[in-house]
């Protein structure tokens, strides 16, 4: 099987290079340095890598550096930026696509924009398959099956505890990227700019106070409603999350370094919880954990990757949810290291 790694030069790139290695696949590392395409094929242990020179202004040379591969999985961001060109690509490739992105904007004008391209090529688009919109759409349609009644209120929650230096300048770039837009939220069957409402608090899975949360853009609110009929979705994160995001100047973004620490980033924890409530008060709670969310997004996207290259999904663009049976990939992840679990029913 042969997997296109687009963006394979930067960091997340070369961890879905690595990934796709250690499975057994061919990973075909295309950017737009050569140089630094053979160092990452280097450090993946490459022997005779594949290496092909593309740029995002050449659709043409993107669309023959994909057209033999079985999949692609972008991981170059910002990418309400840089994304749409490798998506036409992979359309003109007939290949299936995969991304790591988490800006709630581009997941929703993807989703939008590209189902009946996608049909007519016969492919899948699934954007969001990172550490927080893929397992936190998946978690979220295992909540609701367990509610077993209509969702009146649905929420989405990216608990992380931040952790010093665990976060890549790709991240802060794509963050920035997520405030510099408009937020949405989604009540009475569509999505409208976001109000940003205060929130209660919630006691997270493993700890045993409340902490304070608040509305932020997730890749949730633009994939969720898609495949649950509640009434309102809601997206939010840990509050003091959010503000080091908010703080994120651009002379901050370009001081964080490149690769974040290996330390820290195994002492960082990822966590998405859903929860859904019905008219009555009735509410299912799920959530999906894990540490180091770069190694766990590059297992994720190159595991989505493999399974549309077998024929796992319908052609169109397709939440994460709407692409994999939930619980069978949740499942894959917890060899892994991933843990989650759905908690029955309870009035709250």
């Amino acid at each position: 099987m042969r997997i296109a790694v687009f963006g394979a030069s930067g960091f997340t790139g070369s961890l879905a290079v690595a990934q796709a290695h250690r499975r057994g696949f061919v990973p075909v590392l295309v950017g737009r340095n050569a140089d630094r395409l053979h160092r990452t094929a280097e450090a993946a242990g490459l022997s005779d890598p594949e290496i092909r020179v593309a740029t995002l202004d050449d659709i043409d040379s993107l669309t023959a550096a994909f057209a033999d591969c079985d999949a692609i999985v972008n991981t170059a961001g910002p990418f309400t930026l840089w994304g749409e060109p490798v998506i036409r690509a992979a359309l003109a490739a007939r290949v299936h696509y995969v991304d790591t992105a988490g800006e709630q904007g581009y997941i929703h004008h993807v989703l939008e924009t590209f189902g009946a391209a996608a049909q007519h090529a016969g492919i899948t688009i699934v954007p969001a398959m990172a550490d927080d919109g893929g397992p936190g759409d998946l978690i979220a349609a295992l909540t609701t099956a367990r509610l077993g009644a209509p969702v009146e209120d649905f929420l989405i929650a990216d608990l992380r505890i931040p952790v010093p230096g665990g976060a890549s300048r790709g991240t802060a770039r794509s963050m920035a990227a997520i405030l510099s837009g408009e937020a949405l939220e989604y009540t009475d069957g569509a999505w409208h700019p976001a109000h940003g409402e205060p929130l209660a608090p919630l006691t997270p899975p493993g700890e045993t106070s409340a902490i304070e949360i608040a509305a932020f853009a997730l890749p949730g609110i633009a994939t969720i409603p898609r495949h649950i009929p509640a009434r309102r979705v809601r997206n939010a994160m840990r509050a003091e999350t959010g503000d080091l995001f908010a703080a994120l100047t651009p002379e901050v973004v370009d001081s964080i370094p490149e690769v974040p620490d290996l330390d820290a980033r195994n002492a960082s924890r990822w966590l998405m919880l859903a929860e859904a409530t019905a008219a009555d008060g009735t509410r299912a709670r799920g959530w999906v954990t894990g540490t180091d969310g770069y190694r766990h997004t590059a297992v994720i996207a190159v595991e989505a990757a493999r399974r549309l290259a077998t024929g796992a999904a319908p052609a169109g663009a397709l939440t994460p949810a709407q692409a994999f049976d939930p619980a069978d990939f949740l499942g894959y992840l917890t060899a892994e290291g991933v843990d989650w679990a759905v908690q029955a029913p309870v009035i709250v």
